[in-house]
C-alpha cells in the first residue's frame, strides 16, 4: 500500500513539474519580442533556448548582470511564467534606464501588446540612439556569455587570434606576483573590468 501511495505521489509531482516545463516551453516557443531590431529579437530567442536547459545558470546570469533581485527575476520565471528573453531584456531596459527591473517588468505588464520596441521608446530608448546600441551591446554580449563563447568582453572587440600579441598576453591573466584583480589601468584609464569592484 505505502508503495501505490508513494508511486500516485511521484506521479503526480512529475506532472505538476512536466506541467509548469510545458507552460514555459509554450511560452518560449510563441516567443516574439518586437525589440524592433531582428538581431536583438533572435539574441532573446536564444537565451530562452539557453534557460531552458539551465535555468539556475539563466537566473544567475540576469541577477549579476544587470542586479535585479533574484526573488523578481524568479518570480517573473515561475509565478508570472515569462519567457526568458523577455526577462532578460527587461533587466537589460531597466540597467540601461538606471531604474528598478521591477519597474520595467511592470510597465511592460501593462503594455504588453506593444511589444518591447515600443515600450523601450516610450520609456526614453529610441530605435537607432546610441542608448539603443549600448542596450542591443548588453544583449549581444549577454548571449555569448550565457552560451559560453567568452566571458564579460565578449564580442567587444577584436578575438583574440586576431588582437596581437599584447592582447593575448593581457588576456591570458594577472602578472607574476599579483592578486586576481589586481589589473593596472589600461590606456585609457579605466582599469580592468574584473577587479573584483561594483559598479
Amino acid at each position: 500500500m505505502n508503495r501505490k501511495l508513494l508511486a500516485a505521489a511521484l506521479g503526480l509531482g512529475l506532472a505538476a513539474s512536466m506541467g509548469a516545463q510545458a507552460m514555459i516551453d509554450d511560452v518560449a516557443v510563441g516567443f516574439s519580442p518586437r525589440t524592433g531590431d531582428a538581431w536583438v529579437d533572435t539574441r532573446l530567442g536564444d537565451i530562452n533556448v539557453f534557460a531552458r536547459g539551465n535555468t539556475d545558470g539563466f537566473i544567475d546570469d540576469v541577477v549579476v548582470s544587470f542586479g535585479a533581485p533574484r526573488p523578481l527575476v524568479r518570480d517573473l520565471y515561475y509565478d508570472r511564467g515569462w519567457a526568458p528573453g523577455d526577462i532578460y531584456y527587461a533587466c537589460a531596459l531597466a540597467r540601461q534606464l538606471g531604474r528598478p527591473c521591477l519597474e520595467v517588468a511592470d510597465y511592460y505588464d501593462q503594455n504588453r501588446g506593444q511589444g518591447w520596441g515600443e515600450v523601450a521608446k516610450r520609456l526614453g530608448i529610441k530605435p537607432g540612439s546610441p542608448a539603443f546600441h549600448a542596450l542591443k551591446g548588453r544583449v549581444g554580449k549577454g548571449h555569448e556569455r550565457l552560451h559560453g563563447r567568452g566571458g564579460p568582453k565578449a564580442s567587444a572587440g577584436p578575438s583574440r587570434r586576431d588582437a596581437g600579441p599584447s592582447a593575448r598576453s593581457r588576456d591570458a591573466g594577472p602578472p607574476p606576483g599579483r592578486g586576481q584583480g589586481g589589473g593596472k589601468p589600461d590606456k585609457g584609464g579605466k582599469g580592468d573590468k574584473g577587479n573584483g569592484k561594483g559598479r
